[in-house]
Order: C-alpha cells, then sequence, then structure tokens
C-alpha cells in the first residue's frame, strides 16, 4: 500500500525507470546521445602533458567527500581513474590525497588497476602515490600544501566536495604555478575556484564529468534521462503557474496525490 501523498514520487520514479531503461538499450544499439562541450575535461589531458614534460607530479584530488556523499565523490573518483589512466600511460608522477578512511582502499584500488590496464604496473607505487592525510579538514589540507609546495606540482586536478578548504588550496596551488581544473557543487565555493583555477566545472557539469570521460552508454543514457524529466519538470512548473493564474489548483492536487 503506498502511503498518503507519495503515489504522484511513485509514478514519476516509475517513468524514469522506464525511460532510463529505454534510452539505454537504444544507446546499447547504437544510438548517440550527444553531450554538451566541457572544455574542463578536455584539458585534463593537456593538464597531465604538461607535468610531464616539466617532469613534476600531478595531483588528482577528489575532496574531503566519503562515499556518503554519493554523487559529488563518485564524480570525483572517476576523475581520478580518468586521470591515473593518463598518467600511468604517459610515465607522469601522480599524487592522489586522501581524507576519508572509507576512501582509502577505493582509491589504491581504482591507481592500481589503472596501471595494469596500462601495462604499466610495475610503475604503480601507493606509498607516494596514495597520500592519507587524515580526515580533519583542516589538518588535511595543510598537508596537501605541503605537498603543493615540497613536490612543486604542476597540475592539479580538483574535482569532488569541497568546502572552506576551496580557497586555500587553489591560492596555493596558483601559487607554485599549477595548471588547475577545479569543479565542485557548493555555490559559496563556486567563485574562488573561479578566480584561481584555468578551468572550472560548475554542479551538473561536474556530476556528468564520469560519463563524459568514460563514454558509456549507460552514464551517457542515465544523463540523457535526467535531462528530459528537467525539460519536463520545467514544464509542470509553468502549466501549474498559467492554472493559478487563473485560479485552478489542479496541479498542486495532483502532485500531493
Amino acid at each position: 500500500m503506498i502511503a498518503e501523498g507519495m503515489i504522484s514520487s511513485f509514478v514519476i520514479l516509475i517513468l524514469f525507470f522506464i525511460l532510463l531503461l529505454v534510452l539505454i538499450q537504444q544507446s546499447k544499439k547504437g544510438r548517440k546521445f550527444e553531450m554538451k562541450h566541457l572544455p574542463g575535461l578536455d584539458a585534463i589531458e593537456e593538464a597531465v602533458g604538461r607535468a610531464t614534460e616539466m617532469g613534476r607530479p600531478i595531483v588528482a584530488n577528489p575532496g574531503l567527500g566519503s562515499l556518503r556523499t554519493g554523487p559529488v565523490t563518485i564524480a570525483g573518483l572517476s576523475v581520478v581513474t580518468y586521470v591515473s589512466r593518463i598518467a600511468a600511460r604517459n610515465g607522469t608522477k601522480l599524487i592522489v590525497p586522501v581524507a576519508d578512511p572509507e576512501i582509502l582502499p577505493v582509491v589504491d584500488e581504482i591507481v592500481r588497476t589503472s596501471y595494469n590496464l596500462e601495462g604499466m604496473s610495475e610503475d604503480f607505487d601507493p606509498d607516494y602515490q596514495i597520500r592519507w592525510l587524515g580526515n580533519n579538514q583542516w589538518s588535511w589540507t595543510a598537508g596537501l600544501q605541503g605537498i603543493a609546495e615540497r613536490e612543486q606540482v604542476a597540475a592539479n586536478i580538483m574535482i569532488g566536495s569541497f568546502a572552506a578548504e576551496a580557497m586555500i588550496l587553489a591560492e596555493t596551488f596558483a601559487r607554485v604555478g599549477a595548471f588547475q581544473v577545479g569543479g565542485l557543487t557548493n555555490t559559496y565555493q563556486i567563485p574562488f575556484f573561479v578566480a584561481a583555477c584555468d578551468y572550472t566545472l560548475i554542479g551538473d557539469e561536474m556530476l556528468a564529468a564520469g560519463a563524459y570521460l568514460s563514454n558509456d552508454p549507460e552514464q551517457i543514457a542515465t544523463i540523457a534521462t535526467e535531462d528530459v524529466f528537467k525539460i519536463v519538470f520545467v514544464g509542470v512548473i509553468v502549466v501549474g503557474v498559467l492554472l493559478g493564474l487563473v485560479g485552478s489548483d489542479l496541479m498542486i492536487k495532483l502532485l500531493e496525490m
């Protein structure tokens, strides 16, 4: 028995999954879904190439999030996967800072697998590449600042969960001359990334990073489904406003079912 007031939400959920399954099947059959061009993600390979030429490391930073922060952390880990594969392929020094103990084994496995897939398993060095800096926000930030200064990092990819430390990190890496690509969903911190980074991903752009970089049909179909429902919800809002102007509360009643 569906609880009162949840029928409309249940119907929307069912419709979402139906459309998702349809688009996934179409994608597997060869249908191409065009994604918005994201220069920030395209610049990651350039950033790794710059670090390789300079003989200096690149930092792939998924932020302070844990597995509980969901999509934001997953997006950051998707970028770590992409960066680590390019670094392995090019022989670039790679550093991945970790803040949450839940993420530590995940990052270790991501980087290890990336080097194995590129046939460079002998270059995988967890003691150097995977940096556990503690799960306190400010000790983690201070540790990362130290890495930036000591290692003279050539490129810094910060895509994930960031809070008040965003400005400090972006400014520190800018000071050592690092090429920076930033991405986050925290609206309070976006201006600092925009000011200090060469490229910044904002909101949904960051959450689409995994699909964009991997070109995986199922992930792209998921993004397409979300976009369809965004359009539908905007239409519902417009219709609801128009009905309200003529004194009808039909849309409100439907959504309250």
